[in-house]
């Protein structure tokens, strides 16, 4: 294996992160990451327990001088995005990341990089394999699925962790330092629909809307980025009212908390409205396009001709499906009125999949307010339970309630200002942290969340700013070493 990043500082990091690339963790298929844990633990002598979700925390005693300290438990979680752009060949279980260095920064090759949260797992192992570290006693606890459902942080048991203080690693904004997040809820809806034959005089056509810049559906909404769903379903309902076009298939978007990037839809059109139909996409395209060239310089739609397909949606159920889709809300519902510039409610638009008999349209709501999360999940609900859909919520997660007074935001602020002579940010965040799940779990858990630079999580453009690493790296062992004494 080539090492692409072995030159950079600090360099263990980069080495251990470089390996985690090596080894396929998709969400829920965390098996080999989490052998390759339990092996480090075995090389370095550590103490490690599993419990029955698959959650793994290694213990390591406290460096010399240091066993007085209070027990600090480190956290981050094994799994990864799976995204990867239309025209990349990649199989997220069997092939690994290919990191490369570009300006600064460390990206991977048209996937997902998986420095969300790879780089604070390779923080974990650096600090326990290292003899020369100064700490208090440590615990590394690595959770499972946290991308997908959070599923790890749900099933932690009593007793698990020891420690009172909690390191989040997870975050991804240099200078930053996080005490709050919000809850979250899935909302899934199911169209049933008939397959009926494809009428003669017609001619098919595939529609791509492609080139968005995606994103975290946390961190990035507020960015005003399109959704390749809404952009794709605004041209086929205008398409539908004017030129009677039928719809084979449509599909878009892959995960829950991922803004959709890509769509494609299949469909056919009379054939004495086919010319229509290309100036309609040309003309509402180019309005489309031009709207966004700020936000969104690469979105490309295209539209080509097809061999004609098997069947199509039935056209009651192709209806609910457009106007549905059409009328979801998606984006910031709502600004915070206490923290500036932190968005309060939003909702994603997440995914349109099809099976044989049916159409399954995923959307995630995130709110720092439970009565605000419960709300844009009824609306979203309501909108599709007038076209006849299926619609299911979540059980959802809480959120994490900023603490000004926290004795370890104390300790990090004051470390960070130490170390860079300048204040750190303390800020809430829009997306969902395992904090809020571990702290109703753990009551009185005294946390904070903190990381390197990381932009484009969950898209193909995932990137982590090298620079940033040393600073977050530097932060972390300052922060061990100024653990107050145990009372």
């Amino acid at each position: 294996m080539k090492k692409e990043l072995g030159k950079l500082q600090p360099g263990r990091i980069w080495e251990l992160f470089e390996e985690i690339c090596q080894i396929p963790r998709p969400s829920k298929k965390e098996e080999r990451i989490l052998s390759y844990l339990i092996d480090f633990a075995n090389k370095h002598g550590l103490e490690y327990q599993q419990d029955k979700a698959g959650n793994l925390i290694i213990r390591k005693p406290a460096s010399p001088g240091y066993e007085n300290r209070r027990s600090v438990v480190l956290q981050g979680h094994v799994d990864m995005v799976c995204e990867k752009n239309e025209d990349v060949q990649h199989d997220f279980d069997k092939d690994p990341i290919q990191p490369k260095v570009v300006d600064g920064w460390v990206k991977a090759n048209g996937t997902t990089l998986g420095a969300d949260d790879g780089i604070g797992i390779a923080a974990q192992l650096a600090i326990l394999e290292s003899g020369d570290i100064e700490h208090g006693p440590l615990e590394c606890l690595f959770t499972v699925d946290e991308e997908t459902g959070l599923t790890g942080a749900f099933n932690l048991g009593k007793g698990f962790i020891k420690s009172k203080t909690l390191l989040n690693l997870d975050s991804e904004d240099d200078g930053e330092l996080f005490i709050g997040c919000a809850g979250g809820i899935d909302t899934l809806i199911t169209f049933s629909y008939e397959k009926v034959n494809t009428e003669a005089d017609h001619t098919a056509f595939q529609v791509s809307v492609t080139g968005l810049k995606g994103g975290h559906s946390g961190d990035d909404i507020h960015k005003g980025r399109g959704n390749a769903i809404k952009i794709l379903n605004r041209l086929l309902w205008n398409a539908e009212r004017m030129y009677e076009i039928r719809l084979a298939e449509f599909k878009g978007g892959n995960l829950h908390n991922a803004i959709a990037r890509e769509a494609f839809a299949t469909l056919t059109v009379p054939k004495r409205h086919k010319s229509g139909l290309k100036e309609l996409f040309d003309s509402l395209g180019n309005e489309i396009k031009a709207a966004s060239k700020t936000n969104e310089p690469g979105l490309t739609i295209d539209i080509r001709e097809a061999v004609i397909p098997e069947g199509l949606i039935d056209y009651p159920t192709q209806k609910n499906l457009l106007n549905s889709l059409y009328g979801c809300p998606h984006g910031v519902m709502a600004m915070s009125p206490d923290i500036p510039d932190l968005v309060e409610t939003s909702t994603n638009l997440a995914s349109v999949k099809m099976t044989p008999r049916e159409i399954i349209v995923v959307t995630s709501q995130r709110s720092s307010l439970e009565t605000g999360k419960q709300d844009i999940a009824d609306m979203v609900s309501s909108v599709f339970q007038l076209a006849e859909a299926k619609v299911k919520q979540g059980d959802g997660y809480p959120g994490w309630n900023p603490d000004m007074d926290s004795a370890i935001l104390a300790v990090s602020r004051q470390a960070y200002t130490d170390l860079f002579k300048e204040e750190p940010k303390v800020l809430a965040i829009h997306a969902g942290l395992e904090c809020g799940i571990i702290g109703e779990k753990y009551p009185g858990m005294d946390m904070i969340s903190y990381g390197p630079t990381i932009k484009g999580a969950h898209s193909p453009d995932e990137a982590i700013e090298i620079s940033t690493v040393e600073k977050f790296w530097d932060l972390t062992l300052e922060i061990l070493k100024r653990m107050p004494e145990e009372k």
